[in-house]
């Protein structure tokens, strides 16, 4: 079944809130085998939700709407829907006792403009929304089915999973659906391709690869649809090794998997422990590593050494090294590592310098030059890259480089 989501909001037009409604909607019809064929962001504007209603008609068997039902004069939702299905609103008293309840229980009183919120078009199935006072309602029109929620996330979220999704599952039976996503690093997305042509070239047609590229990283997400999910997961499976076999060198993990939970999974195994020092990321690689929780249990600390004499007087760097060769360099990042590790008492330890941008590059090290090193408790290892010449994506590329550099050196 075809199914299009339809965004209410000129918070969402204007850039001041992300639609993070549709993306997980989508995420969650897609899961049961429901296709989203399209998403729609409309205004808060009678004729644009009706115009982005009607268009929908002709693309979709399923339309889920999300905005503008609060108790305020800019929520027209409501009224609207009344216009489109041609019918008016009535009271509903089962609606109004839950908002009497809310209101009760943060005691409250119910006022007028929430008391218009008891009030739905009358030819709709009211959906309760436990959560908030403003109801979901379920349409049925010329074979389709329209479903109005709230646009807050965490009165949606309820409807969708609890309601919803299992009324649209029972009355339609969707296709079956594998996903699964290959994460690589190390690699651009077209030298990638290129790589894995034949391998892409040999899927059946029920197969479909994407590209999902974003800085440092390449997703290969494989989506197989049929009528049997064991067999769609067997399917999979014989293809994901044919890949492995290919570029196991470049893959680091799957799914939801995150650099750094990999790398911290890693060293608490070992019982080992990590240092960054970081000079162009600016603590973005231990922000990270930070992230996950329990990293206290590996991770012993960070500095952020982006002055030279910071690097000198903190990192142990030498004078003479920053002279000769440069902050951005493998004799710096070199003695930065092995430092940190001394200093910090660690068994591994990160350390990076370069030019971010916009500015500060020379011909001999433009903007995007980037050195990492590795030290571990036999060697240190350091490596060059040249990423670019946008800030924040460097900033980016260098730490989920390093982490992947790290995570190599402790899965050997």
């Amino acid at each position: 079944m075809k199914t299009e989501l339809i965004s209410i909001g000129d918070e969402l037009l204007i850039g001041q809130v992300v639609n993070t409604n549709a993306s997980w909607m989508a995420q969650q019809l897609n899961n049961v085998g429901l296709n989203v064929v399209q998403i729609t962001v409309t205004s808060d504007d009678r004729e644009n939700i009706i115009t982005a209603l009607t268009e929908a008609a002709k693309r979709a068997d399923i339309i889920l709407i999300t905005g503008g039902l609060g108790p305020t004069n800019d929520d027209i939702t409501k009224q609207t829907l009344c216009d489109y299905f041609n019918t008016k609103l009535i009271f509903n008293e089962i609606v109004f006792k839950n908002i009497q309840n809310i209101f009760n229980f943060r005691g409250f009183n119910v006022t007028e403009v929430n008391r218009r919120q008891a009030e739905v078009p009358e030819n709709c199935m009211v959906i309760p929304n436990p959560n908030g006072t403003a109801p979901g309602m379920w349409f049925e029109k010329e074979g389709r089915i329209y479903v109005s929620m709230p646009g807050v996330p965490f009165e949606m979220k309820p409807m969708m999973s609890d309601y919803v999704i299992p009324k649209l599952t029972q009355r339609f039976s969707a296709d079956a659906i594998v996903h699964k996503t290959i994460l690589t690093q190390g690699i651009g997305e077209s030298f990638l391709a290129e790589k894995i042509k034949s391998w892409e070239d040999a899927l059946p047609s029920h197969i479909k690869l994407a590209y999902l590229p974003q800085p440092g990283i390449v997703r290969l997400r494989l989506t197989a649809r049929g009528n049997n999910k064991r067999e769609l997961q067997t399917e999979v499976n014989y293809h994901l090794h044919q890949l492995q076999l290919l570029i196991a060198d470049l893959i680091y993990g799957y799914d939801e998997d995150s650099l750094e939970e990999i790398v911290g999974t890693l060293l608490k195994e070992k019982g080992q422990t990590l240092a960054t020092a970081e000079s162009c990321t600016g603590g973005y690689i231990a922000h990270r590593i930070t992230s996950i929780a329990g990293s206290s249990a590996y991770f012993k600390g960070s500095v952020v050494a982006y002055a030279n004499e910071i690097k000198e007087e903190i990192l142990g760097v030498a004078h003479e090294t920053l002279l000769q060769f440069g902050a951005v360099s493998e004799q710096t990042v070199t003695e930065m590592a092995n430092h940190i590790k001394k200093q910090f008492h660690t068994d591994y330890a990160i350390a990076t310098s370069g030019i971010a941008g916009p500015d500060g590059g020379t011909v001999e090290k433009p903007v995007g030059t980037i050195w990492i090193a590795i030290a571990t408790p036999t060697k240190t290892i350091a490596r060059q890259f040249h990423f670019g010449d946008e800030r924040n994506r460097n900033i980016v590329r260098t730490a989920v480089t390093a982490l992947n550099m790290l995570r190599k050196e402790l899965a050997d």
